[in-house]
């Protein structure tokens, strides 16, 4: 075995060569001496076979850190602790309004240890550190918003019988063990958006983060025990999905599975849940198009519809990679559109300069450049990027231009998968009843934009997308408060809002007869 780097911990940093212009590489000291990755009941452990992996950074491909690499024995060991916690802990059974108190002293800690969070968070991922720390503000948002929400109290609802003599009431109590699986784009936040509503409800669970970017997760368990949130409650496992995610899946004794990622997996997932009847949540992207009439603001369009793409180099879940543009406006639109994507500066996360970042690897990278040949063989027009940059400053990184493809139409194979990188496709309407339908042409329905300065039309279209979330004269903002899920293909269940805490929750109906007499049924 190669010597391991110890992992990253709050306030101890070592300064190595890292991305360029940036803060140091984080390593975890304890006493002085190395110390492992895996957080299983209550314990930092190495991986039962151990195998590590290396992290590098996208923007440059130095290393990050050497981490743990989790196998099956791993995992079933923390389901073993989570659900020992769940059956036999005190956390399902500690009154809603100290869970919140904790949640709300996690939010805090998060604020305090913003910089440290947002530096590991830039080196995983490559984003830009100014992005990262926006996150991070609405990580501690996501917390705190939880935290009130169940320090309020829901002590149910009492049903009315039309029976003076019974007591009916329902419930909710914590759905039991749940497995946590996030992806790689928005690491700590998807997290958050999960553990909060667990933790919140009294759930116990076992999180496995994108094997590609572990360390905010790694950082995560630490604040959560430094909260005091008992042992067992929080499980991390770092691995990929085969070895790792897969028996979080199918482990008889998790109740509950909830994933962020693609589609395919998705898919796979869900048949992997079905012979144990779990409950599921699932978040599985989108293709998601952005509606620009003829008369909307067009300045304010043309800086949104970038904005909608391009930032995080398209890698975002509800990215408006469709741009549907009126007929009438489309020429002058695009054209400036064009002429703006080809001003963005690239740069790694320390590049104050920059606008955008790296892919998250070479892998996508390849996957975005056949996304991009596949569309120009259907007969795409390529009006900006559509290759690697040729700055000697970015030769190390997994960079890919920012791409617009016009004249695109809905059998195209850009129009109907999702890239995931930083591709703009455009296609024209003519007509209101065209322009919906083009957009509902999906198998996806996570997010849509529509801009129009005529509030009855907007009102109209957005009555009639088939999306989770649809922006007006806007794009990409949300609040822990409201609720965020897709429909169709996009997934299953809701995330953030009250429905997002009852993900987490099972409805229990209590009748009491206060007053029971024989029936005679029988006699």
């Amino acid at each position: 075995m190669r010597a391991r780097p110890t992992p990253p911990t709050l306030g101890t940093v070592t300064v190595t060569k890292g991305c360029p212009a940036g803060p140091p590489v984080h390593e975890h000291r304890h006493g002085g001496s190395p110390m492992p990755e895996l957080f299983i009941g209550g314990q930092w452990t190495a991986a039962a076979d151990g195998e590590v992996r290396e992290i590098r950074c996208p923007a440059d491909g130095t290393p990050v850190a050497t981490v743990d690499e989790a196998g099956a024995a791993d995992a079933a060991a923390a389901v073993t602790a989570a659900r020992a916690a769940f059956d036999d802990g005190p956390w399902p059974r500690t009154p809603a309004a100290e869970r919140g108190r904790l949640l709300l002293r996690v939010a805090d800690l998060l604020e305090r240890d913003k910089d440290t969070y947002a530096r590991a968070e830039s080196l995983d991922t490559g984003k830009r550190f100014v992005e990262s720390r926006y996150d991070m503000d609405d990580i501690a948002n996501c917390f705190r918003y939880f935290g009130d929400l169940v320090a309020s109290g829901n002590d149910g609802r009492v049903v009315d019988t039309g029976q003076p003599e019974v007591d009916s009431r329902v419930v909710y109590e914590p759905v039991g063990v749940c497995s946590l699986i996030t992806p790689w784009n928005y690491p700590l936040l998807q997290t958050a958006w999960k553990v909060a509503p667990a933790v919140g409800a009294g759930d116990t669970f076992v999180l496995k983060p994108s094997e590609l970017t572990p360390h905010t997760a790694i950082l995560l368990m630490r604040t959560l025990t430094e909260a005091g949130l008992p042992d067992g409650v929080a499980n991390l496992v770092l691995g990929a999905g085969g070895a790792v995610g897969a028996p979080l899946t199918t482990d008889e004794r998790v109740d509950l599975v909830s994933f962020t990622g693609g589609l395919a997996t998705g898919r796979r997932i869900m048949a992997a849940a079905a012979p144990t009847v779990k409950k599921i949540a699932l978040e599985l992207g989108g293709k998601n198009p952005n509606l620009v009439f003829a008369d909307t603001d067009f300045d304010t369009a043309v800086d949104y519809a970038l904005m909608a793409v391009f930032l995080h180099s398209g890698q975002v879940c509800s990215a408006g990679a469709r741009l549907l543009v009126d007929d009438e406006l489309h020429d002058d639109f695009v054209d400036e559109i064009v002429r703006r994507a080809r001003a963005i500066r690239l740069g790694g996360p320390f590049d104050e300069d920059a606008r955008s970042g790296p892919l998250i690897s070479a892998e996508h990278r390849d996957k975005v450049e056949k996304y991009v040949a596949a569309g120009l063989a259907e007969g795409a027009v390529l009006r900006c990027g559509g290759e690697r940059p040729d700055d000697p400053r970015l030769r190390d990184g997994f960079f890919y231009l920012p791409t617009v493809l016009d004249e695109c139409s809905p059998g195209m194979s850009v129009i109907r998968d999702e890239s995931f990188g930083p591709v703009l496709t455009v296609e024209r309407f003519r007509t209101e009843e065209e322009a919906v339908a083009l957009a509902n042409d999906t198998v996806y329905g996570l997010a849509a934009g529509v801009w129009t300065q005529s509030v009855e039309r907007s009102h109209r279209v957005a009555a009639r997308l088939r999306a989770g979330t649809v922006w007006i004269n806007d794009f990409h903002p949300y609040v822990p408060q409201a609720e965020w899920g897709g429909m169709k293909q996009s997934g299953v269940g809701r995330e953030l809002g009250p429905a997002g805490l009852a993900e987490y929750q099972e409805a229990k109906h209590i009748w009491r007869n206060t007053a029971p007499r024989p029936q005679r049924w029988f006699e």
